[in-house]
């Protein structure tokens, strides 16, 4: 039967009524891959997944955009251009549809299988996290997730084992059918996913009781990923072949792990230079101190000269970060903070007064050679 829908199609891809052709494209891509079967088990996936996919159908055919955009549902219905999935068996005959069956472009050649054409599983996503302390020297993860595998009973038949295969009487066994539909252009054909044996050319008799004629099965997994030394939030891992398994032979897709490099409140990161705040007193300031200061390393001292300015940094060479890419760490900046005593009491505002009075021009002369740029910078700071 035709698929109909109250929403309005620009709504259901998220996307402005002067969207441009590649802007349909991406957000299509990113709802699909939210709702397909591979990753989505709500029982409103399927329903979901044909809204977008009868949305996208729709905006991406110019003649049929300007139809809808002039006319609605309503002008889709009387011209014939409405989407329509009723000759379609599943989510991956719907892709082959639109896009001369490249379902795999958008889940790394997963989906249900078409044919005895091997087929590469789809992609996995997962994600970790570490503290800024491990980005140093790297670390190790054992991750767990779930994975599609082949069905270890029927190996990927989907038939019980023992039992009889028949060729689809449909198709032939060709996994396909000429499908003819109305468009505003007339009538116009086009090959399809059988509807009978969804694409598989065959049927099965007895289907396999493990997977239920499905030929694969959801299955937990267990990965070691080694996380590198120097890698930056939300920077990826490929692990090859630890994705979906393929289907009629094809081989397993990848297995990507985003990693989430958690906050440090010490510290804030530029690629391999670390920065962090030091309070220094101010009468520290005007005589100089060593103090101690918190690194990835462990403690550490700085040395505060005589006549430090708030904003001020003090660089300690080499305990900042290392690069993805190479070993060399970058520095760690301690930049100044100068605290300035308040709620003075009479004695210690008598002593600042008697102080005071000593000051002269040279005490306050800016350091030699800053000039008015670096002035303000240090006082923005």
């Amino acid at each position: 039967m035709s698929m109909s829908t109250t929403r309005d199609y620009y709504e259901v891809l998220g996307v402005s009524r002067n969207a441009e052709e590649r802007e349909i494209k991406k957000a299509f891509r990113v709802l699909a891959r939210t709702h397909h079967p591979d990753v989505n088990d709500s029982p409103e996936a399927e329903e979901q997944f044909k809204e977008i996919a009868a949305a996208y159908e729709v905006l991406s055919d110019p003649e049929r955009r300007a139809t809808y955009d002039r006319f609605g549902h309503e002008g889709l219905r009387r011209s014939g251009g409405e989407p329509d999935f009723s000759g379609f068996g599943d989510f991956a005959s719907i892709f082959q549809a639109f896009f001369n069956g490249a379902a795999g472009s958008f889940f790394g050649g997963g989906g249900s299988p078409t044919g005895n054409v091997p087929r590469q599983g789809g992609d996995l996503a997962i994600d970790t996290t570490i503290d800024l302390s491990q980005v140093v020297s790297g670390v190790e993860r054992t991750l767990q997730y779930e994975a599609v595998d082949t069905c270890p009973q029927c190996d990927g038949t989907r038939a019980e084992p023992g039992s009889d295969v028949k060729t689809c009487e449909q198709c032939g066994g060709a996994g396909r059918v000429r499908v003819v539909t109305r468009t505003v252009l007339g009538q116009m054909a086009r090959e399809a996913v059988c509807n009978v044996c969804d694409g598989h050319g065959e049927m099965v008799e007895t289907p396999c009781r493990e997977c239920n004629g499905q030929g694969r099965v959801r299955v937990d997994r267990e990965v070691k990923v080694e996380v590198p030394a120097g890698i930056a939030d939300g920077q990826q891992i490929r692990v090859a072949g630890r994705g979906h398994a393929g289907a009629n032979g094809g081989p397993p897709g990848d297995l990507y792990v985003v990693v989430n490099v958690s906050d440090d409140d010490r510290f804030h990161r530029e690629d391999t230079e670390l920065y962090t705040v030091v309070d220094v007193d101010a009468h520290d300031a005007m005589l100089g101190a060593t103090l101690e200061i918190e690194t990835l390393d462990g403690p550490a001292e700085i040395e505060i000269v005589s006549g430090a300015s708030h904003g001020d940094e003090i660089k300690i060479k080499g305990h900042g970060l290392p690069g993805l890419r190479n070993n060399t760490r970058g520095d760690l900046h301690a930049v100044i903070n100068l605290r300035v005593p308040h709620n003075l009491n009479d004695e210690q505002r008598e002593l600042l007064e008697k102080f005071a009075e000593t000051v002269t021009e040279d005490n306050l002369r800016a350091p030699k050679g800053e000039g008015i740029l670096s002035r303000l910078r240090r006082a923005l700071r």
